[in-house]
């Protein structure tokens, strides 16, 4: 008799999105329906925000729903959204990487001018409520990414011009790069300390940019998004060789 096969831990996150899915490809969610607050989908799920929140994110990159912001998520319908996708397959090499973080220079760099010139006192204060976040989480060992998404996500929405903050929706939390780095409980102490280092002067780079968005300066603002993004590539390149 063969032993039973035992099956991995499945990811709260990624079940959560299934469900979702499967209740908007039957019909049981239809296109323009709002979904429920995130402390109802925590409640009827019994998972964390932080799990919802992943969960929304890849939704949103999938082009089943769309964030309104100050409104709430609502469903956009299966194959009524962006059919321009970066999957996660096309993250399994150095090259894939960087080559997504040259996507972003380009798109990131103009999404921060017109954010400095366009930028409303709301836009401000959801750019600071998400870097607060990061800098939270880092500075609690906690992961980071789906704050620092946020972030860049604030940021194309103050351009007022939606086509930036669907695609960035689109390409999700996958594109923050160190979503791929060891996670923070396999690492010792010596190297815990030097990834909360290399995740301050990251939050550096943030405070220049919001810096730049707040003064209303557009060309700071693409050359703080610009520099931003580059280290971000040559940190990768840096991380690589060390690894071997």
């Amino acid at each position: 008799m063969h032993a039973p096969v035992r099956r991995r831990p499945r990811n709260l996150a990624l079940e959560l999105v299934e469900r979702f899915s499967d209740r908007i490809r039957g019909g049981e969610l239809a296109a323009g329906t709002k979904l429920p607050t995130e402390a109802a989908i925590m409640g009827e799920f019994e998972v964390s925000r932080t799990v919802v929140r992943e969960a929304l994110s890849k939704l949103q990159a999938a082009g089943l729903v769309e964030t309104r912001h100050g409104i709430g998520t609502f469903v956009i319908g299966p194959g009524d959204g962006p059919s321009f996708k970066i999957s996660a397959e096309q993250f399994s090499t150095l090259q894939d990487v960087i080559a997504v973080l040259e996507l972003r220079i380009g798109l990131e760099t103009e999404a921060a001018g017109l954010a400095a010139q366009r930028r409303t006192e709301a836009n401000l204060a959801a750019l600071r409520r998400a870097l607060d976040a990061v800098i939270a989480a880092v500075e609690a060992g906690q992961d980071s990414v789906a704050a620092d998404f946020q972030f860049h996500l604030e940021i194309a929405r103050a351009t007022q011009n939606d086509h930036f903050a669907d695609l960035m929706a689109t390409l999700g939390a996958q594109i923050i790069p160190r979503a791929r780095l060891e996670p923070a409980a396999e690492l010792d102490e010596p190297r815990r300390l030097e990834r909360q280092a290399y995740m301050r002067r990251v939050n550096a780079e943030h405070e220049s940019i919001l810096d730049a968005i707040a003064r209303q300066d557009a060309e700071s603002a693409r050359a703080a998004m610009r520099t931003h993004l580059s280290n971000s590539r040559e940190r990768r390149r840096k991380a690589q060789a060390a690894h071997g």
